[in-house]
């Protein structure tokens, strides 16, 4: 089993497989970090790790348990965290290189000393520089602008006698492009309560998004930096700059979080991490899906006879009962055309014969091995068969109404040329009828499409069964003479 768990590991399909599973849970811990759900992710992850472990140690109930009730958790999983896994992909789609127009030192200088005279003034403040997941979703209101950023114009925006100065400033492409822009509100309790609704706002855009949002305190005279749903507090104006800098190196980076301010080990663990999750999730799959197992299975059965001068005869089984071995992938992925039982009588001759049932009988995978069958084998009896051409009499059930009689019962065709077996006996079977017509459902004259009855070894000559078309007439009866 271990073999067969690394020479899956060492194919491509099985490092492909790893990777792809790895780099979605480095982003979805990545994302999940910065919004904040760990509680409901904690005891996601004790879940899995219980029935890893379960799986692994072959605990029966516990895998049943699971088992049983995973379809509808995933559901409820892929409802909780709507969210969240629609951020994982805006992410995924957005790694390309951002644009950095007009970005620079001085734009960061500006911004950062306008932010702190406000602060130094007790004038509230909130500046929002986008990164690379789009914000249009999550803003409301604001008044374009389109202006070039400036201390005296970040001033003048959040005077408080300026219309805008409650909303925020988008700050994009090195330009002003709103003022006036209302934020979504944080639903997490990071937060303390003495917060006011500038910084609840700044961290609710921050949590859904990984802009960088900046906040001038208008009762704390202090500057707050929102990123990733983190606060981070800037003593002095320099700070500021450095952080607004590092977040468009950030934006305009390739790189899965690899920045100068934050450390790569950290991300290098984190994707080590991911790579090991990764691998006992899928080894733990390949373990559960080669173990092997064994399965009765009811398989139909056909029959193929290329001769026209014989016929099968008497009872023949339509299905029999397989008892298979295999990994549980391969028997959960085994098809109809497969678990059919083709018994070729194409060679047979006349009379009672024994045909047994073997794998070669079936196309089951590699993996999957037969183990026994129940009939291990099939009687069959063969007949030689002539031709002979039967009139079609139709079943009449019932009687007219009293008054009516019949005048004339005719069916079309009159006679069809069928295969009979010799040992049937050609003097034996004389007609072959209709599915019956009930006469007291007829009134007056009455044409009826028809169905033929004939005994199972007769056959058609033409393959099929025509329909017959049954014409009735009636007449009244006459009147006694008295």
């Amino acid at each position: 089993m271990m073999m067969t768990i690394i020479n899956e590991i060492l194919n491509w399909r099985g490092l492909l497989d790893i990777f792809l599973m790895a780099a979605g849970i480095f982003f979805l811990y990545r994302t999940l970090r910065s919004l904040g759900t760990w509680k409901i992710v904690t005891g996601i992850l004790l879940a899995i790790i219980v029935f890893l472990l379960a799986s692994l140690l072959d605990l029966k109930g516990i895998t049943w348990i699971y088992r049983n009730v995973s379809h509808v958790a995933l559901i409820a999983v892929i409802v909780i965290f709507q969210p969240e896994l629609r951020k994982i992909f805006e992410r995924a789609v957005f790694l390309r290189r951002a644009r950095t127009i007009n970005e620079n030192d001085r734009l960061a200088e500006q911004i950062a000393n306008a932010l702190w005279r406000l602060a130094r003034r007790k004038q509230g403040a909130i500046i929002v520089i986008p990164g690379k997941d789009p914000l249009k979703e999550w803003l409301s209101g604001g008044i374009p602008l389109n202006g070039t950023p400036s201390e005296p114009l970040i001033m003048s925006i959040f005077d408080p006698n300026s219309p805008g100065h409650d909303g925020a400033v988008i700050i994009e492409n090195g330009r002003v492009t709103l003022f006036g822009v209302r934020l979504p509100i944080s639903q997490s309790s990071r937060l303390p309560e003495e917060y006011g609704t500038r910084h609840h706002a700044a961290m609710g855009l921050s949590e859904r998004s990984d802009a960088l949002v900046l906040v001038a305190s208008e009762e704390r005279g202090r500057i707050s930096i929102f990123k990733e749903g983190k606060l981070i507090a800037a003593p002095e104006a320099a700070i500021i700059g450095q952080t607004i800098i590092r977040h468009w190196q950030e934006r305009s980076s390739l790189s899965l979080g690899f920045s100068e301010g934050r450390p790569r080990r950290q991300i290098i663990g984190q994707m080590m991490a991911s790579i090991a999750i990764a691998l006992l999730i899928w080894t733990t799959m390949v373990f559960d899906q080669s173990e092997r197992i064994e399965k009765i299975i009811t398989a139909p059965v056909q029959y193929t006879l290329s001769s026209e001068n014989l016929v099968l005869v008497g009872e023949r089984p339509d299905e029999v009962r397989l008892h298979v071995s295999g990994s549980m992938s391969e028997i959960d992925s085994l098809s109809p055309a497969q678990l059919s039982i083709l018994i070729d009588i194409s060679e047979a001759r006349e009379g009672r014969q024994t045909f047994y049932i073997t794998e070669n009988n079936l196309h089951l995978p590699r993996g999957v091995k037969l183990l026994d069958v129940s009939p291990p084998s099939l009687e069959l009896t063969l007949a030689a068969i002539s031709r002979k051409k039967l009139p079609i009499e139709p079943q009449l059930v019932g009687k007219l109404d009293q008054g009516l009689e019949l005048n004339s019962v005719t069916v079309q065709p009159e006679s069809i040329e069928v295969l009979i077996p010799t040992r049937e006996g050609k003097d034996r079977i004389t007609n072959i009828t209709t599915t019956p017509v009930y006469l007291e459902n007829i009134r007056e004259d009455t044409r009826i499409l028809c169905k033929i009855i004939a005994p199972p070894s007769i056959q058609p000559a033409d393959k099929r069964w025509p329909d017959v078309e049954v014409n009735i007439t009636v007449k009244r009866k006459e009147a006694k003479k008295q």
